[in-house]
């Protein structure tokens, strides 16, 4: 079968013939459609948490089709979604909705999972909650404001590039603009960040009373080191999110937003936003997109 393979940090990938996966207890997918992650941008440069052993095949979030033809989509837990079969742990396998395409399939689980359950687990949002959405036009940024929206939350949306503001509109964002230029009157209930670095110990000054910042992502740099002297001293709350060790310690409780999160779905006021879909052999064009930023969206590989 055909896979993007990564052999070394910083190297290209190569779109070769791999070895067939083998189910050793999994079932097999045909993937139809592979999500490209800021993780795996973070994986090929070296610097995720968790390096997984090169050379590797990246790709985390899949949707396919069983052997039976059984259309489905899945988180990987360790990658391999960057090819044409994947073996994937039954208890990630979860059914693709009929009305879905396999691209919105590929584009659903990480990112929702990681915006939906920070978001009804880790705070409570509810009519006239002030939610603050950095990065917010990417892929967990556009799911994270329709959650918000869904749970009757006020959205207001941070981005990098002015083009990215009619992207959070139209998502359902009361008002969106670029880092520099968000009113310095402009405080929140919940502010979910994906961006950390510099940017991270300033969200600490929108927060309003019983405020929560939720660190999802580090894509500028690792957080700076807060005192708790200033959270206690501004009534605030610092959480964190991480999908990949939730998955491991308390999958029941993953299971459990999955099935909210497709009944949601179901409902109408969630979509998967597919911002650029790209056949396989386009995977560094995939990447590039995804490491500028100039990607909005979830981008898309169809092997």
């Amino acid at each position: 079968m055909r896979a993007a393979l990564l052999r070394e940090v910083d190297g290209p990938f190569e779109v070769v013939d791999v070895p067939e996966p083998t189910a050793d207890g999994r079932v097999v997918v045909r993937v139809r459609a592979a999500g490209v992650n800021f993780a795996d941008v973070l994986v090929r440069r070296g610097r995720y948490p968790q390096m997984p052993e090169l050379p590797t095949i990246l790709g985390s979030e899949i949707a396919g089709e069983l052997e039976d033809g059984t259309r489905v989509m899945a988180i990987t837990s360790g990658g391999g979604g960057y090819a044409e079969r994947v073996a994937v742990d039954r208890a990630q396998v979860v059914p693709l909705p009929e009305h879905a395409t396999f691209a919105e399939g590929a584009s659903f689980l990480l990112t929702f999972l990681t915006s939906f359950i920070p978001l009804t687990r880790q705070v409570r949002v509810e009519p006239g909650t002030r939610v603050l959405v950095t990065a917010a036009a990417g892929g967990v940024g556009s799911a994270a404001i329709q959650v918000a929206r869904g749970l009757g939350g006020a959205v207001v949306g941070v981005v990098g590039s002015h083009e990215k503001i009619e992207t959070c509109l139209l998502l359902g964002a009361e008002a969106a603009y670029v880092y520099d230029e968000l009113p310095e009157d402009e405080t929140f209930d919940v502010v979910l960040d994906q961006v950390g670095g510099e940017l991270f110990p300033a969200l600490l000054a929108r927060l309003r009373p019983l405020g929560t910042v939720i660190a999802i992502g580090s894509a500028a740099g690792a957080w700076p080191a807060v005192e708790p002297a200033r959270i206690v001293g501004r009534n605030g709350a610092l959480a964190g999110f991480y999908l990949g060790r939730l998955l491991r310690l308390a999958p029941e409780l993953v299971g459990t937003a999955v099935g909210e999160l497709l009944a949601f779905w179901q409902t109408g006021a969630l979509k998967p936003f597919v911002g650029a879909e790209l056949p396989l052999v386009e995977v560094e064009r995939a990447h590039d997109l995804v490491e500028s930023r100039r990607s909005v969206g979830k981008v898309v590989l169809l092997p």
